[in-house]
């Protein structure tokens, strides 16, 4: 059973406003999981009086959380147990009168009843916040008590007693996250303070042998940890020596994902600042690889799985994870793994992956984000198959079962989290991905950065053609053709394309091979999307080159498995003069005495920068001309030395500014639109996206 307070909101002004008695209320739906906090105190202790015991309490940092009046009952519950003693005469302090109960209606689960007054007068604002006094079962003789809240109101419940930063799209930090937080001490708060071999195991809090002496004293942490003490500094050097160690990436993919689940600040601190060495680790390439086998390298879940069995239940199922204040979802049903095909349940690698990289690279705190993978079931039958295969053993669901069941996520998703949470859809198929993006993009704040390429760079590229030539779009379309898999898109074919094909479908013959497309269209860029390896042969490139002194060549698809070429082809095949770009890194190349190093054309250079300024403007929408701004954000950045080696990217050693400025613009459109609801509109943007961004420098603990 629980006893639950309700403290009202009061303001301290003259004169003081009579206050009503709170009814309390113990409703016997439920026993409660109960931690040790003001019993601890108690045992550790001995006897104490009232205000020896609220002394304690305020020492071990629980004052926010709870007022001397309700220490009180929680006392006098205690006592009324037979599990406590105190200090002789002491019982005239314990509130009388303001509550009752009886063995028997404790052994009979019946509840508790009574009333008390609000408590902390002298604070100005007290939120209103739920307290929660649990009891164990009768034969158990370790009785203790838990206070515990949502994070929501634990936030407000400490808010009178600490500086609380809200930078980050008005979502308070109460984990302290925020660069603009970072001189500030903060207490390790769980649902209690966080102490001890507790604290050692929370990656929230977690520095490993960065405790100082006097934090080692306060928390409990004497002998828990070697004597030594060694700087964040350090311990970043000493990962990445037993990183480097590792000749196989997987193995530094699954050393990544411990760090990430141990010690969640030093994990974005080593891939902040080694972001060009790692970025292939977490991400793609290897993260392609680990989706693969992820049932046999799992060790501890990641994320939220949603399966059909969660049907009808799905809001409940968000209400388990243990944040609230979630700002970003990357959500996927595994069907379209980067170039790899269906991954069923074992897609989860992806969101993880890609939230990472939505903290390390455009600062978005890592509370705030949430990966989530929607198992259907799977179509793969080596992993039906698998013994260690973690989904659903099940063909994919399709049509109506679908449908509902991303509704009802959808739906959720907004009633849990609100307006302004982003859902960025991970890997679907294109004939879900468009229905998706098309059927919630009115709706929620959504986009899709895998279809919003594709026909979607395409159509970005029109509208920027149309922007700066005033041509009409219509017109700026017929500058780009399309090839897929049974050739060049054109008018004769417009009956059997899908719908987001039809506005690629131009006049001209019937051409069935990329080879003869390219020799008729004569290009001067071409770009690959297709997820499918060697796409671009030697033929074509070398016809490419024939036609253009710099062609440019974009070899998008993920992994470098899946990629439509390599390199070094691109290099050897046009003598060294190809602008070339792909989607997972490649190693430089040498061509007759000059080394070429090709620019990485991936996605990361603008989500994490792109969601860092939705969040920051509080924006409800995605508008495309949002997409443009961040990649004219991104163009910007790019230096004459730059172009002058190939490269139409700026390197990813500078990721953390670029996202500065691309959140900054994405922020400006959404203004300018009127799509952003957090005002007053900030004077300067980039400063304020600065502000914003997650620091994983450790904190000093109180």
């Amino acid at each position: 059973m629980f006893l639950r307070a309700a403290f009202v909101r009061h303001f301290a002004t003259k004169p003081k406003p009579k206050m009503k008695p709170v009814e309390l209320n113990t409703p016997p739906e439920q026993t409660q999981t109960i931690t040790r906090a003001i019993f601890d105190i108690l045992k550790e202790h001995g006897p104490l009086t009232i205000n020896e015991t609220w002394d304690r309490v305020k020492e071990v940092g629980l004052k926010g959380l709870c007022g001397k009046r309700h220490m009180k009952i929680v006392l006098r519950w205690m006592r009324d147990r037979q599990k406590l003693r105190l200090k002789k005469n002491d019982d005239r302090e314990l509130p009388s009168g303001l509550w009752s109960c009886s063995k028997k209606s404790l052994r009979n689960n019946a509840g508790l009843s009574g009333s008390i007054r609000p408590f902390a007068p002298n604070l100005r604002r007290l939120p209103i916040t739920t307290v929660r006094v649990a009891s164990l079962p009768a034969n158990d003789r370790s009785p203790s008590v838990v206070i515990e809240s949502t994070l929501k109101e634990i936030t407000e419940a400490i808010e009178a007693v600490e500086p609380i930063s809200d930078v980050s799209g008005g979502v308070q930090d109460y984990y302290g996250e925020d660069s603009a937080t970072e001189d500030l001490p903060v207490t390790p708060w769980s649902l209690s303070v966080a102490s001890g071999y507790t604290l050692l195991r929370d990656p929230h809090h977690n520095k490993g042998l960065g405790f100082t002496q006097r934090e080692r004293d306060a928390h409990y942490l004497r002998g828990l940890l070697p004597p030594t003490v060694i700087s964040q500094e350090l311990q970043v050097k000493k990962m990445m020596h037993t990183i480097r160690q590792y000749q196989v990436p997987l193995q530094k993919y699954m050393a990544m994902m411990d760090l990430q689940e141990s010690n969640q600040r030093l994990f974005y601190k080593l891939l902040i600042d080694n972001v060009e060495e790692l970025l292939p680790i977490v991400y793609t390439p290897t993260v392609g690889e680990a989706c693969q086998k992820y049932g046999s390298i799992l060790r501890r879940p990641q994320g939220l799985f949603i399966s059909l069995k969660e049907k009808g239940k799905i809001l409940e199922t968000l209400r388990n994870w243990p944040e609230k204040n979630i700002q970003v979802i990357v959500v996927t049903d595994g069907e379209r793994i980067l170039g790899l095909g269906d991954q069923g349940c074992q897609g989860m690698g992806i969101p993880v992956g890609k939230l990472s990289l939505y903290t390390a690279l455009g600062g978005v705190r890592p509370s705030a984000c949430l990966p989530i993978t929607i198992d259907v079931g799977t179509n793969n039958e080596k992993l039906l198959n698998d013994e260690f295969y973690i989904g659903l053993r099940r063909k994919r669901a399709t049509g109506q079962e679908y449908a509902e069941l991303l509704h009802e996520f959808m739906t959720a998703v907004k009633q849990n989290y609100g307006e302004k949470v982003l859902v960025q859809f991970e890997d679907f198929a294109n004939h879900n991905a468009f229905d998706l993006l098309e059927k919630y993009g009115s709706t929620h704040l959504v986009f899709n950065d895998d279809i919003q390429a594709g026909t979607g760079i395409a159509e970005l590229i029109a509208l920027e053609i149309s922007k700066q030539t005033n041509m009409p779009l219509e017109e700026a379309r017929k500058n780009i053709w399309l090839v897929d898999s049974k050739g060049l898109i054109v008018n004769s074919r417009k009956e059997s394309l899908q719908h987001f094909k039809k506005p690629w479908a131009h006049e001209h013959k019937p051409i069935t091979t990329l080879f003869d497309a390219v020799n008729d269209i004569k290009p001067t860029v071409l770009i690959g999307t297709s997820g499918v390896g060697k796409t671009f042969t030697k033929e074509v490139i070398e016809s490419m080159a024939s036609l253009n002194e710099r062609p440019i060549i974009l070899s998008l698809s993920n992994p470098t498995s899946q990629s439509e070429c390599t390199a070094e082809e691109a290099y050897n095949w046009t003598q060294g003069r190809a602008i070339f770009a792909t989607g997972s890194p490649f190693p430089p190349v040498e061509y007759d005495g000059k080394v070429h190093i090709s620019g990485q054309a991936n996605n990361a250079y603008i989500f994490p920068g792109f969601g860092l300024g939705l969040i920051m403007s509080g924006t409800i929408r995605v508008h495309d001309d949002m997409l443009l701004a961040a990649s004219e954000a991104l163009a910007s950045q790019v230096s004459e030395e730059n172009f002058a080696n190939g490269l139409i990217f700026p390197p990813f050693t500078n990721i953390r500014k670029i996202s500065a400025h691309i959140a900054a613009k994405v922020a400006e459109k959404s203004y300018e639109l009127g799509l952003a609801t957090r005002l007053p509109k900030p004077a300067d943007l980039v400063t304020y996206a600065e502000s914003c961004m997650y620091s994983p420098a450790y904190r000093s603990y109180r």
